[in-house]
């Protein structure tokens, strides 16, 4: 942690040092620059439901993807198997208040073609309002917007190099007439990733130890195209439909060696190898009607779209196993042709209500899905292997909601929503015959109070009840085999997981921040392992007990030298207690109580040595700690960047260093009733970045129009 901190602290106390000795003798012209960059919002604000990251014009953009510049998001953690977590809960993500049709693997290819010097903030909801769909918190990605008139882009051509070498190429287009505005984004990337794995996988009966390493190496090439088209019918009235186009190709090669005793005797030694493509291509519509009216405070929103996803893969296994007695060569093939198909029509509201300063906001949203996986196997299968099968899974999701917030004699602002959520939905498999349908429907209240005892003094208290939804996929009880010489296969017995959150955060000269949550569950979905004969099956299952999770924050935001320096800093300790869960499911881990510390910081200082030069650095300090999954080790990410920009020919150069003190390491062991599983993931984020930006026209931006109150409520403004 010393290495890792020491740089860090020289090349912002160089900067300062530098910097401030330079400023002793700048003349009162330039005194007069520097004070134009108070206006400046903070990098991060801290309101009473969300934490904002203020990316535009940031430093910290450079030569970074959208991907990357959340992986450095206060309150955000990213695990090994790229799932995007909020204070160490599930998140749902939105594209300009859009939700995203990605998750997982998926959603980290489509934002990495996504440069991040598109970007305005984002936002971190974790006390989100009954408007959004209730399924934890919410990540929003707000992208900048532009209305100047005239022509007016930018190019970005990039240059990582990790284990191996990366690119990523973007042109972003803008162009406003009068009342016709037309954006075109168009991104391309040719990158190769490489991951290595170990495990230690104990069964308590017969005591049987697995263990063994695997080696990754996934290319990919992934072009997508977005298009925005927007025309305004007066000043009220808008209309404009959005078209998003992704289509990746990749290729993957995979070797694994392990060996298993049973008893304390040796059973097999076996080596395996994967060669793998696959094709993903994404196409969603978005047909939109907007009437505003200012005068009236009165918006209505309209939106009707489309989105599919289809994802096509043949693998090929060649599998030796060698025991006491023989040696069998099994050699397999896996064809998957994935297709998601959805359709929604949403519908949002919102207006004053009466004279005394409130405001009212309702809406809905209905969604179809249609969605198919066919799996076929061949080659000399192994018994309990199917050889074909398709999974059908349908359903109706209908939502309403409404909120009602106001304020009382200028100190209390208080929100009260009340969202209702129904889902019938089907599924079944067209050969072995199983199937499921059912439907349910939840009631999901929210509150929100804050109390401002002066400009400088608040305190908020919010809560929320959630609930989270297995992904269609996850039910899929088809038995494939995985590159680490095991099986995995969904469940469709899984049930949604219910969750009550309390939240209270306190303010103080606007700068500093006091948190304190509390997340209740007492039913679950995990990964767990099952035996079946030699098999050993990784499969969701249904947890039954109460979680009760403890979080405390503090968070600060400072500038210094005349605004130059921003530091933001945020310190966190959190308390799991699972005893009655792990009682419930005879799990024994060494602890029933999880205890840890989490912290993250972020550095940039502006125009150093009034030469246009911008650094940036950021640090985070995560454990990674789920449900019945326990870290071993911390993890220390950290980043350095430096910027130079020409604004006479408007172009931008800079460098980028990525966990070159470390590489990123992720230990975890889950525990079950028959087993633990312990896995350790060497990420390949580490290396360095060129990045070249060219820029044209006029590049002033503003914020997409604020449609919700509380995007206007709590905290520092």
């Amino acid at each position: 942690m010393k290495k890792l901190l020491t740089p860090i602290a020289l090349v912002i106390g160089t900067a300062a040092f530098s910097q401030l000795s330079k400023d002793t003798v700048e003349s009162k012209e330039k005194e007069i620059e520097a004070v134009t960059i108070v206006a400046k919002k903070p990098t991060v604000e801290s309101k009473v439901d969300r934490t904002v990251f203020n990316v535009a014009n940031s430093s910290i953009v450079a030569g970074n993807t959208t991907w990357d510049v959340l992986r450095m998001t206060p309150l955000v953690s990213i695990d090994n198997n790229d799932a995007l977590k909020a204070e160490g809960e599930s998140v749902t993500v939105y594209i300009n208040d859009r939700k995203s049709v990605f998750t997982g693997k998926e959603l980290k290819e489509y934002l990495q073609t996504i440069p991040a010097d598109n970007l305005m903030k984002i936002e971190v909801i974790t006390s989100p309002s009954a408007r959004y769909e209730a399924s934890g918190s919410v990540i929003n990605i707000v992208l900048k917007k532009r209305d100047d008139e005239g022509m007016k882009g930018s190019i970005t051509l990039n240059n990582r190099q990790n284990t191996q070498n990366s690119q990523y190429t973007n042109l972003n287009l803008n162009y406003h007439k009068k009342k016709f505005t037309q954006t075109f984004v168009g991104s391309y990337s040719d990158n190769t990733w490489i991951q290595s794995n170990s495990f230690l996988y104990t069964i308590y009966k017969d005591n049987i130890i697995t263990e063994g390493s695997t080696n990754n190496v996934w290319k990919a090439k992934n072009p997508s195209i977005s298009s925005t088209s927007e025309y305004e019918l007066n000043d009220k009235n808008t209309v404009g439909v959005i078209l998003e186009l992704y289509r990746g190709t990749s290729n993957n090669s995979s070797d694994s060696e392990s060996s298993q005793t049973k008893n304390g005797e040796f059973d097999f030694f076996r080596n395996q190898a994967q060669k793998s493509s696959a094709v993903n291509s994404t196409l969603g519509t978005n047909f939109f009607y907007k009437y505003y009216d200012k005068e009236k405070n009165r918006i209505l929103d309209i939106n009707l779209g489309t989105n599919y996803n289809g994802e096509s893969e043949d693998s090929f296994f060649l599998r030796n196993t060698t025991s006491a007695t023989k040696t069998d060569v099994q050699e397999l093939g896996v064809i998957s042709d994935t297709e998601m198909r959805n359709y929604y029509l949403k519908v949002d509201y919102t207006q004053p209500l009466g004279k005394s300063g409130g405001n009212f906001e309702v809406g809905g949203k209905i969604d179809f899905n249609n969605n198919i996986i066919p799996n076929e196997i061949y080659g000399s299968l192994s018994n309990g292997l199917s050889s074909k099968d398709a999974f059908h899974y349908e359903d109706m999701i209908g939502s309403v909601y409404a909120n009602y917030s106001k304020t009382f004699f200028e100190k209390l602002e208080t929100r009260v929503g009340l969202r209702y959520e129904y889902i019938d939905y089907k599924m079944r498999q067209d050969i072995a015959g199983n199937s499921r349908s059912d439907s349910y429907g939840r009631l999901l209240p929210s509150i929100l109070v804050k109390y401002s005892f002066s400009d400088k003094y608040d305190l908020s208290l919010t809560y929320n009840k959630n609930i989270w939804r297995p992904w269609y996929a996850e039910f899929n009880p088809f038995l494939l085999p995985t590159n680490d010489g095991f099986y995995t296969r969904g469940n469709m017995d899984l049930l949604p997981n219910p969750s009550d959150r309390l939240y209270m955060k306190f303010g103080f000269k606007k700068k500093y921040f006091l948190s304190a949550r509390y997340v209740y569950t007492n039913q679950d979905y995990w990964s767990t392992d099952l035996i079946e004969g030699d098999k050993i099956i990784t499969q969701e299952a249904n947890f039954i007990g109460k979680v009760h999770k403890y979080y405390l924050f503090a968070n600060t935001n400072q500038t210094f030298l005349k605004n130059k320096l921003t530091v933001n800093l945020s310190f966190g300790w959190n308390y799991i207690d699972n005893s009655d869960f792990n009682k419930k499911n005879k799990i024994e881990p060494d602890s029933d109580y999880i205890s840890f510390w989490s912290g993250s910081t972020n550095l940039s200082y502006t125009n150093l040595f009034n030469k246009n030069i911008n650094l940036s650095a950021w640090v985070e300090v995560s454990n990674q700690n789920n449900g019945n999954s326990v870290a071993n080790r911390t993890n220390i990410f950290h980043n350095i960047s430096a910027t130079k920009i020409f604004p006479k020919i408007q172009m931008e150069f800079s460098l980028q260093l990525m966990n070159i003190f470390g590489r990123p390491n992720f230990d975890s062991t889950r525990f079950s009733e028959t087993n633990s599983r312990r896995t350790s993931t060497r990420s390949d984020w580490h290396g360095f970045a060129l990045t070249f930006v060219k820029r044209f026209g006029n590049q002033k931006v503003k914020e997409n129009t604020k449609t919700d109150v509380e995007k206007n409520s709590g905290g520092a403004k």
